[in-house]
């Protein structure tokens, strides 16, 4: 009988084990903790050694404590995770900001590597690539066809910082393949996703993510919309998971005055560490307008929050997820990585937005979703919610604690814009290819439009929206008679698929904002606020 990872009774002591092992990682004063935490320890060594050299069949012990360890940090909260070797470069990798490599967007587009955009200012960018070349060759190595996966691509593609990189590259209209010489170097992962101009006064700025270079992306689009008007602004903080505490905290600086709370957090002897607004910010005494939703966590909550109990500002949406524990990534010693809740935080009123986790994972995840399918007012509100859970800003505005950061504008996803439908059509890639192989095919016709002109002028025809309407159906295998009944945002969700395959995010962003029920919100607020 062979040993199978997955169903091993015996190591439920290992468990145990292994979550005294992994508290002595973090932080061990008393003596007799220590000699606990040892004799445990060289029980998981013999237990490990008798698997690995005396169990009749062979036994990856390597797989064994990996599962155990997950095991251990699920029982522990939700959000206490185990990073595997294999993945920690790439997590680091997204939560720094940048990677080394040749700066391109592309597809896998039938077996070949096709360009969508060279990034603005990138290696490719200053070598004069493309869109829509075709990058066959790299160091002579073929990188095309069925058994070159993404990851293969990629893996090729980038390298260290300085070295270099010979392409070679299929170009439309031109009879032979091109020779480029791209030198490697550090290409942004942008954190900021878009900023723009909604009004001659009022500037919008996304975030998706708090990485180690978000304020910087953050600074430079502050600085490019004051010096295009911006008195007010809009903090897009939608779909936000979180990220970097700190980076939070330099960013909720800009909008609060100098000696205002903008958190505290308490670790499990009550160690309490607050951080305070400083007098740098360029919007402290400007309107701000933060939108959340139901994906809003963690480091986009510590914003929301501070702005709402220190009275700045209007938080416009829906409740945001209700993360409010705090982790530290821990090293393993053999690559992987854990990371492991240390505290808590709390908002300037002392509300914990976390959650309950009393009943598990499961049903903490079932709460989420359950919550997604609400289209009307949230369930959590004055007339549900306990005087235990209500605090009251400096202002005399009622606050609630329970569960995330209740908006002080509720905006429900009653909407075209908010249906499931478009909501797929909007992360499932299918209208993304789609307009890539439309101007693949007609690109010499969309390069006579500047970007205001595309903005203002173009309109997606009957034509080219029953074509994205046959290949939906052709490659989804889905029944498309309920495209029709969304045939607008529809159309305006090509246009800005077009918009960002010629000119960018920001571009993209612009195109939506007019059917967006958060930004016409914002707008009615603005426009209310002007003197007749």
């Amino acid at each position: 009988m062979s040993l199978n990872p997955k169903h091993l009774p015996f190591l439920i002591g290992l468990v145990l084990a292994l979550g005294i092992y992994i508290g002595d990682k973090v932080s061990v004063n008393s003596s007799n903790t220590f000699t606990r935490t040892n004799t445990s320890k060289q029980k998981l060594n013999r237990l490990i050694d008798y698997l690995e050299y005396e169990y009749v069949d062979p036994v990856d012990t390597d797989s064994i404590v990996e599962g155990v360890i997950d095991q251990v940090l699920q029982n522990l909260d939700p959000h206490s995770t185990y990073i595997p070797k294999q993945d920690l470069a790439s997590v680091t990798e997204n939560m720094k900001g940048d990677f080394i490599g040749i700066g391109v967007s592309f597809y896998r587009y039938k077996d070949t590597i096709a360009v969508i955009r060279p990034i603005e200012g990138g290696p490719s960018f200053r070598a004069g690539i493309m869109a829509s070349d075709r990058i066959l060759m790299a160091d002579n190595d073929t990188i095309h066809g069925v058994f070159w996966s993404q990851d293969k691509v990629v893996q090729k593609l980038r390298g260290k910082k300085n070295s270099k990189v010979r392409l070679q590259i299929k170009r439309a209209g031109v009879d032979s393949l091109l020779d480029f010489e791209i030198t490697r170097a550090e290409v942004p992962i942008k954190s900021v996703a878009s900023f723009y101009m909604m009004s001659s006064t009022l500037g919008y700025i996304k975030i998706n993510r708090f990485a180690e270079s978000t304020y910087l992306e953050f600074d430079d689009a502050v600085e490019d919309l004051i010096a295009s008007g911006a008195t007010n602004l809009v903090l897009d903080l939608r779909d936000n998971p979180g990220g970097f505490l700190q980076i939070a905290e330099k960013i909720a600086d800009e909008f609060l005055e100098d000696g205002k709370l903008i958190l505290f957090t308490k670790n499990k002897t009550n160690q309490v560490n607050e951080s305070y607004a400083t007098g740098v910010g360029r919007f402290e005494q400007a309107p701000v307008y933060v939108l959340i939703n139901e994906n809003s966590a963690s480091a986009s909550e510590i914003i929301a929050g501070a702005l709402q109990d220190n009275d700045k500002g209007t938080i416009i949406g829906r409740r945001s997820f209700g993360k409010g524990l705090v982790q530290r990534e821990m090293d393993m010693g053999d690559g992987s990585a854990i990371r492991l809740t240390t505290s808590r935080y709390y908002t300037p009123t002392g509300r914990s937005i976390q959650r309950s986790y009393a009943n598990g994972s499961e049903a903490y995840y079932n709460s989420y979703y359950q919550r997604l399918d609400i289209s009307g007012v949230d369930t959590l509100h004055s007339d549900t919610t306990p005087d235990s859970l209500k605090f009251t800003t400096p202002k005399g505005k009622i606050v609630y604690g329970g569960g995330g950061i209740i908006p002080d504008i509720y905006v429900p996803q009653n909407s075209d814009f908010n249906s499931d439908l478009v909501a797929f059509l909007r992360v499932a890639g299918l209208m993304d290819f789609f307009v890539f192989e439309h101007l693949d095919k007609q690109r010499s016709h969309y390069a006579s439009f500047s970007e205001s002109q595309f903005l203002s002028t173009f309109e997606i025809s009957d034509l080219v929206y029953q074509q994205f309407v046959t290949y939906f159906i052709e490659a989804s295998k889905l029944d498309a008679k309920a495209l029709n009944v969304y045939k607008s945002p529809i159309k305006m969700l090509l246009k800005s698929a077009f918009s960002k395959q010629l000119f960018g995010d920001n571009s993209a962003a612009k195109v939506v904002s007019p059917i967006d029920p958060m930004l016409i919100k914002v707008m009615d607020i603005e426009a209310a606020l002007i003197p007749n």
